[in-house]
């Protein structure tokens, strides 16, 4: 905790005060890690264009891996342990979000408003597209041959899987 409380510039007090144990913080970060990616969903309604839903969901989601690339890396090393921590919350209420935007998803292929795909893999997809670039950045900016990411990386990677994406769902022209 003392050497946390140095990184983060606060006294160890505090942060014993909030969060008690190291274990409670690990889970407040992985919890937050998971509130901040499932916001953009709440765009994601009936009445809402899918264009722009989804784009704006993909785009806020890339926005997070660009800023807090370790956060996505703690959520994913957790996972890679089996989610000890976090396991219950993605059996209940992640999979009850990730149902509920699913079927506003069916709703609009249903309507005719974006082309069929299964809308829950669709989420897996833009979670694998978007986190790709903070859980392997090293891996990437070798491929690119850069010492790191920067921002013009983000942008373009962020085009291309808005890209993507839409156009496999049927939400971007040939063009």
């Amino acid at each position: 905790m003392a050497a946390i409380a140095e990184a983060a510039r606060l006294p160890k007090a505090n942060l014993h005060y909030y969060f008690g144990s190291k274990q409670a913080l690990y889970r407040a970060v992985l919890a937050r890690t998971l509130e901040d990616w499932l916001v953009p969903t709440h765009g994601i309604t009936p009445k809402a264009d899918p264009r722009v839903a989804i784009e704006t969901y993909i785009r806020a989601k890339m926005a997070l891996s660009a800023q807090r690339p370790h956060a996505s890396r703690v959520f994913a090393n957790e996972l890679l342990h089996g989610a000890p921590v976090v396991k219950a919350l993605l059996g209940t209420e992640l999979r009850e979000l990730v149902q509920g935007k699913a079927a506003v998803i069916q709703g609009w292929i249903s309507a005719g408003r974006m082309a069929p795909v299964d809308p829950v893999h669709l989420f897996f997809t833009i979670w694998a597209a978007t986190q790709t670039y903070a859980d392997f950045g090293v891996q990437v900016s070798a491929v690119l041959g850069r010492a790191e990411l920067g921002a013009s990386d983000y942008a373009r990677a962020t085009e291309h899987v808005v890209s993507l994406i839409l156009r496999g769902c049927g939400l971007l022209g040939d063009s």
